[in-house]
């Protein structure tokens, strides 16, 4: 919605618009994959077997959407990149969230290895469907990402596939059986859940930035986004 609302930056898909650091861009990864462990692992609140479980699989997951990433940039692109790596593990992140204490190990590697191969498809073929200059690709990562290990989780969380299940009720703490899960039924449960965060965010966001646009605006004019923000907002400039 951002991206649709701000417009196209000026010379896209005319100019050179260049990442940059990479440098920065791999720091920035790393922080990422650090940290992610405190975000899924420590969702549990204490150090217990939940805790383990998403420490483990938000680790295998990730490096599983790396190589995943890496491989068919290497396939298709001829050479295997530092950014895309920086991505992959990004969009590994993203997808094993919501399914971090909900899946066994088997299904942090599916889940992981597909993140890599539809997250890259998100940026490059999806972008170009959307028409939409998104310069960080947050749609293509996470949004694709996310949707992804939300609908995979109603799948292996299933105890077939090597899941923990879920409780009957909160109360007793007795978990649905193998026999009793069904996969389609969760999977249709999380796509309902998918298709409400979708509405709802995409109606929230867009209304948001039309408030934002018409009482501030939501871009600068054409000559000061050349000459750069830096200078015209800040008054100094980052580079020489």
């Amino acid at each position: 919605m951002g991206a649709y609302v701000v417009g196209k930056r000026v010379g896209f898909g005319r100019e050179a618009l260049t990442p940059h650091n990479l440098t920065m861009t791999m720091i920035g990864a790393s922080l990422l994959w650090f940290g992610w462990f405190g975000f899924n692992a420590g969702s549990a609140l204490e150090a217990n077997g939940s805790a383990a479980l998403a420490f483990m699989n938000t680790f295998l997951a990730t490096a599983c959407a790396v190589l995943a990433w890496s491989f068919l940039e290497w396939m298709f692109k001829g050479k295997p990149s530092m950014l895309g790596a920086a991505s992959g593990a990004v969009a590994g992140l993203v997808a094993i969230t919501p399914a971090a204490g909900n899946v066994g190990i088997p299904g942090a590697f599916v889940i992981g290895t597909a993140a890599g191969a539809v997250c890259l498809w998100g940026v490059s073929g999806l972008k170009r469907m959307l028409k939409a200059d998104d310069s960080l690709d947050v749609f293509g990562v996470h949004a694709v990402g996310g949707i992804l290990g939300a609908l995979l989780t109603g799948v292996f969380n299933s105890p077939a596939l090597g899941g923990p299940s879920f409780p009957v009720d909160w109360f007793t703490g007795k978990l649905v059986t193998e026999a009793d899960y069904s996969i389609m039924t969760q999977f249709i449960t999380q796509a309902k859940a998918v298709g409400v965060s979708l509405v709802w965010s995409g109606v929230v966001a867009f209304l948001s930035y039309k408030i934002a646009d018409l009482l501030v605006g939501m871009r600068v004019p054409e000559e000061e986004e050349r000459e750069g923000l830096d200078i015209t907002s800040h008054g100094e400039t980052a580079y020489n």
